[in-house]
């Protein structure tokens, strides 16, 4: 069974990938290793049935999974789904030392903890919250498509075809750098990823 669960799983995502790159999409993830990303810290980023897992390790530290490309104008999108606390995050144009990051986080929290919102991390704390309304287009333990948007300072957020916030800020604008997926500190943590896409604007 487990067999046959890898191959439908190799076979959506080769599907996935031949349409999206129709659309300009290129992958960053292969379903198979971690070519093309850089892990800082201990905490653990590997690759289960085709998927993309980042879960907490003994130092229950942060931990961060970035691209070596750095980006600039992009769209992205990405699938994850949470699997116990699920406190993670997506990071553009981002720089990394050890485990002290630069850049602008997407949110991928639990239920109530703002989700598709905007924090800076190492400076201005929560730029953007969405509507707590919105936190009901979360689904827990279950995939959700989270898509990111983001051109000169203006970045947008979507999550399973809802638009969490916009935001125009001119640091945003200024900076290049790369995508990083982020695990928080804390432990108990696992999320899964899949189907991780992008396209230059």
């Amino acid at each position: 069974m487990r067999k046959i669960y890898l191959l439908l799983v190799l076979i959506g995502f080769a599907a996935c990938q031949s349409t999206a790159q129709k659309n300009g999409y290129t992958s960053l993830f292969n379903g198979k290793n971690l070519d093309g990303w850089t892990i800082y810290g201990t905490e653990k980023w590997f690759v289960e049935d085709g998927l993309l897992v980042c879960e907490s390790g003994p130092d229950k530290g942060y931990g961060y999974l970035g691209t070596n490309e750095t980006f600039k104008d992009f769209e992205l999108s990405v699938d994850f789904r949470q699997q116990a606390n699920g406190n993670s995050g997506i990071f553009i144009r981002s720089s990394i030392e050890g485990t002290k990051i630069t850049g602008w986080q997407a949110e991928v929290a639990p239920p109530g903890h703002d989700t598709g919102g905007i924090y800076e991390s190492y400076g201005r704390g929560w730029l953007i919250k969405p509507d707590p309304e919105k936190d009901k287009y979360l689904k827990m333990g279950d995939w959700n498509t989270m898509k990111v948007r983001v051109v000169g300072p203006k970045i947008t957020t979507w999550l399973n075809g809802h638009e969490m916030i916009t935001l125009t800020d001119d640091k945003i604008g200024a900076a290049e750098g790369s995508i990083a997926l982020q695990i928080h500190d804390g432990g108990g943590i696992k999320v899964e990823w899949k189907n991780l896409m992008v396209k230059r604007l």
